[in-house]
Order: C-alpha cells, then structure tokens, then sequence
C-alpha cells in the first residue's frame, strides 16, 4: 500500500475543487502529480535530512573513516556501494549524504559509489523484482547495480576532481572533524532543526524545476510511446529509454511497477531495466541537488560515468535474455 495515497487525494482536491481545472484530462494529470510529487519530495527531504542529521551527531568522523578508508582504495568502492543496499536513502538525500562522507574524510570515489547505489538498488527493489520476474532477474539486477556504482566510484577516484567540489564542503570538514564535544538530546535536535532549514532553503527551486519537467514527461508522455520507439528491435533502444527516464523522479520501488507494465505491453527487459536505473540513478531533481554541492563539470562527468554503465548493461540484458 502507497504511504502517500493521502497526499494524492490532496493533490487531486486542489487540481479540482481549488485550481478548477476539469478532471480526466492530459493537464489535471500533469499539476495533480506536480502537487503531489512537490509536496511529497519535499516532506521526504526535510524528514531525512533531519533524521541524518540526528545520526551524523552519533557517528564520529572517525567512525565513518575507518569502514569505509580501507588501505586497498578499492575495498572502499566495494563496502560504499554494499552499504547503498541496506541503506534506505533515496536521492533525496543526496547532500546531507554528500557532505557527511567528505566531511568525515571518506575519498570522494568512494562516496560516488555509495551515492550511486543507495538510489539504485534495496532490498525492496530486490523482493519487487523476484515477485514480477523471479530470482535470475533480480540476482542480474543488483550485481549489474553494484558493478556500476562500484567501477563508477573507481574511475571518478582515479580522476582526481576534488577541485570541483563547492568549496564550502571541506570548509565543513574541517569544522566537523575538529569537533568531538558530546552533545545533548535538545543539542541534536537543534543542530537538526537548523541545518535542514538551512539546506531546505538551498534546493527548494531546484526541486520544483525538476519535478515540473518531470510532470510534464509524466503526463505527455504515454507508455504507449516507449514501446513504440523503445522496442526490442530498435538499436536506440537502450538510450532512448535511459533518457526518458532522467526527468521522472522515483525510488525503485515506486518505479518497478511501471517496469512490469511495459515488459508486458513488449519492451525488452534489458531496456526496461535500464529506464529504471536511469530514473533512480540519473534523476533530474538529484542533478539539481547536487548542483548546490558541486560543480556542473564533475555531475556531468558523474552522469556520464553511470549513464554509459546503464546503457552497457540494458544492451547486455537484451542480448542474455532473448
């Protein structure tokens, strides 16, 4: 069951009854998601936010260091991108994440590969994809996931691009890692309080550009028209799909439905598993995000990085899964 049917109802109240915009038609369609995607991306962000920012006052940048800085530059890829599975985090989570790790001295390689892999895969996913299509897809689906996040964590490590970086992120570190005082419950909550504010205020307009480019594909854009230009057939399959799906926001749960559907009206698997790695990986909203924290040359180079692992691997499914 949907946590969020309320805020549906609601968005569908205000479309109707106070906007007056007559339901059952392409534009109701495109501003009730509008509402609804905004209000709920944004009760998400705050709740989050505030609950990481209660956990990063438990966690000791040491802490954190010592799991994830391992003396094989690699292992470090490979436990980030393992902790992104059990971790509920969405993509909207994307900063108060960001700045935890690089605070905390984690290699910025490395908390790539967790950045790409919380979004992409958990164990909902895991349990979703073996009910709709048995335990080969959802065993293909992970491991494709991890080798992703894992190898992009590596190659952005190897780039050597903490330059592009907003300066701002390793001003904090310093701050933070210099501070080891105890704090308080109604220190905790303070600290919580405030910093989600002061993020909120950051990225607002950014999340409701996103979501209303996303609205608009959402509402315009029918399934009809991924199968038509995205079937099995077609070499420019793959991509086609991975670019639709950047503006849609979604975590994969919320996604995977959506993926049965076009499976079974003829899409290949392989493209419909890169649609949704491309919506839950390359969402538009995270790029907006992220914006605030780095610069745009390392997002497209982190985009790029990910998109070419998504479209490798929808091509590779296809060709297994014939």
């Amino acid at each position: 069951m949907d946590i969020f049917w309320p805020l549906k109802i609601l968005a569908e109240i205000i479309t109707s009854e106070i906007l007056r915009i007559p339901a059952q038609t392409f534009l109701a369609e495109v501003v009730s998601y509008f509402i609804y995607d905004v209000i709920k991306i944004f009760l998400l962000l705050i709740v989050i936010i505030f609950i990481v920012s209660i956990i990063r006052t438990f966690l000791p940048p040491e802490k954190i260091r010592k799991i994830l800085v391992q003396k094989n530059q690699y292992l470090g890829n490979v436990l980030a991108a393992l902790l992104g599975i059990v971790t509920p985090f969405c993509t909207c989570s994307a900063i108060p994440l960001f700045l935890g790790f690089i605070e905390a001295g984690v290699p910025l390689g490395v908390t790539f590969s967790f950045l790409v892999s919380s979004p992409m895969i958990n164990e909902v996913a895991l349990v979703l994809l073996f009910s709709l299509f048995g335990y080969k897809i959802a065993l293909l689906y992970i491991a494709s996931g991890l080798i992703i996040a894992i190898l992009a964590g590596i190659i952005i490590g190897k780039l050597k691009m903490e330059n592009l970086v907003a300066d701002f992120v390793y001003q904090n570190k310093i701050q933070t890692t210099s501070n080891d005082i105890k704090m308080s419950w109604p220190d905790r909550i303070d600290y919580a309080k405030n910093y989600t504010l002061e993020i909120f205020k950051k990225v607002w307009l950014y999340i409701v550009i996103g979501v209303g480019i996303g609205a608009f594909i959402h509402g315009y854009v029918p399934a009809e028209f991924l199968v038509k230009y995205a079937g099995a057939d077609k070499w420019y399959a793959v991509p086609l799909a991975v670019l639709i799906g950047i503006p849609l926001y979604s975590n994969a749960a919320g996604v995977i439905p959506l993926v049965s559907a076009l499976t079974e009206k003829g899409m290949a698997i392989g493209t419909t598993l890169a649609f949704m790695m491309a919506v839950t990986a390359l969402s538009l909203p995270e790029f907006m995000i992220l914006k605030k924290v780095m610069k745009t040359k390392l997002i497209i180079i982190f985009a790029l990085i990910v998109g070419g692992g998504i479209i490798f691997t929808g091509y590779l499914f296809n060709l297994i899964l014939k």
